[in-house]
């Protein structure tokens, strides 16, 4: 049985993110969240592991994070963070991939002054490095990234790519281009892949589970005929689930993506969706087999 994975989950203490998101007046996430707070809510879904993503653009964090990776057997991934332009990006990244959980990087795209940041020949020496210990790219991008990104992904066909929050389209104002053209093209790389995640904290004032599901599903429906059942994995962004209109209940946002991709996609997509695609991704077996 292929266990269920969340690819996309958050752990921070809000003392390390002064002069960071979030601010204060955003009471449901500005506390510390750690394993303790999420444990619940992944036994009441069966999930067996997480993928631990970084969400400050600071070595410190990704170190926090690696630390408690180690004490935590539900996370299976970390996704950090490393200054890919920097000189020393490439030994940095070879010092990141020598902990037996690292397996991906993140640069936080969306809060670059630069949208074509990424698309740049000066992330060569740090793609290669990435390349060599094999660790993924997570894409955190908006739609107005998704040009440079493409551009990325084809200047770079062995670097695996994930897509974070299926790219933040504007579901709030039920709006699909140019969000829809550009991953249409993305998707067209086989190098790239995409995240269930994150959708429903882009909906807008939504009141209710079903005026938010009503509202997302069309995207949810883009996403897995444009990524099929191989390359979509789901998350659940936590805790800035904690967000989304209708109070963010982890179980809920699950149901809702699972109802929907047994839709879209079939039964039979499911274990892969929501377990199976992260665990090849992102290279999780040994920590599947102790399950």
């Amino acid at each position: 049985m292929t266990p269920r994975i969340d690819a996309h989950q958050h752990y921070w203490q809000i003392d390390a993110r002064t002069g960071y998101w979030p601010p204060r007046d955003l009471d449901a996430i500005h506390r510390d969240f750690g394993p303790a707070d999420l444990a619940p809510e992944l036994a009441a879904a069966g999930i067996g592991g997480t993928v631990l993503v970084q969400s400050l653009p600071t070595e410190e964090d990704t170190r926090f994070l690696l630390d408690l990776a180690q004490r935590t057997a539900t996370v299976w991934a970390v996704v950090g963070w490393v200054d890919m332009k920097a000189a020393d990006a490439a030994e940095k990244i070879s010092e990141f991939a020598g902990h037996p959980k690292a397996r991906g990087l993140r640069p936080m795209l969306q809060d670059l002054a630069d949208d074509a940041w990424i698309d740049d020949p000066a992330l060569d020496g740090a793609v290669a490095a990435m390349i060599e210990h094999d660790l993924r790219f997570d894409a955190l991008a908006m739609p107005r990234h998704l040009a440079s990104l493409y551009e990325f992904a084809r200047r770079y066909p062995d670097l695996k790519i994930v897509i974070d929050h299926g790219a933040k389209p504007d579901i709030a104002a039920r709006a699909l281009e140019p969000w829809l053209s550009a991953m249409t093209r993305l998707a067209l790389l086989p190098n790239v892949h995409c995240k269930l995640s994150g959708l429903w904290t882009e909906a807008g004032d939504a009141a209710g589970d079903d005026a938010l599901n009503n509202r997302v599903r069309p995207y949810v429906r883009i996403l897995a005929e444009l990524f099929g059942a191989r390359r979509l994995m789901w998350g659940s962004d936590w805790p800035v689930l904690r967000l989304a209109p209708a109070g963010g209940g982890y179980r809920e946002w699950l149901v809702a993506c699972e109802r929907d991709c047994a839709r879209f996609l079939g039964a039979g997509a499911i274990p892969d969706v929501f377990g199976g695609n992260a665990g090849r991704f992102y290279r999780v077996g040994e920590f599947i087999r102790h399950v």
